[in-house]
């Protein structure tokens, strides 16, 4: 099944703004909106909620402490263990630089990797560019969510909140 898209361009963000509002009102769809740079509470006004990143961030360096930890105990205290300067085969101090580097560096991989398969960014992909968005203009994608609305009056919603052009996409 496919779905239209309507895809409108802004001058200014107070426009981009206001057309998001009045399509949150309308119970539109707000795909994805794009600007030049970061517009605070936009993630509020679409619908976006908190990220869990963080979530996978801590248990990522929990697994890796873990592994750390549990692997120089394994080597220096039960596979091999060497007396060197009468020193305990469990010795934690000697053991935090390891736990510490692990921790940061499977955090950071696992956070990594969960952010490209939740964007489902991976090798290949084509970028959706949208001419102007990255120098000088704003943009909105909204749909609709049901038949409630025909589809004329969303490039109409657009235009009547400034939109420098407007166009359908269909997506399959």
């Amino acid at each position: 099944m496919s779905r239209v898209r309507h895809v409108g361009v802004f001058e200014r963000e107070a426009s981009l703004l206001g057309a998001i509002a009045e399509s949150r009102e309308r119970g539109l769809e707000i795909i994805d909106a794009y600007s030049p740079y970061p517009i605070h509470g936009i993630d509020e006004l679409i619908g976006i909620r908190r990220s869990r990143l963080t979530l996978v961030c801590f248990f990522g360096g929990v697994v890796g402490l873990c592994l750390g930890l549990g692997f120089q105990y394994w080597t220096s205290a039960m596979d091999w263990p060497i007396n060197v300067g009468g020193k305990p085969f469990d010795s934690l101090p000697a053991f935090v630089p390891v736990g510490f580097e692990l921790t940061v560096l499977i955090g950071g991989l696992s956070t990594a990797f969960a952010l490209a398969v939740r964007s489902r960014l991976w090798p290949g992909k084509r970028s959706r560019a949208i001419e102007g968005v990255t120098d000088d203009r704003f943009a909105l994608v909204i749909a609709r969510a049901d038949a409630s609305l025909a589809s004329a009056e969303l490039g109409a919603l657009l235009e009547r909140h400034g939109a420098l052009r407007v166009w359908r996409e269909v997506e399959e």
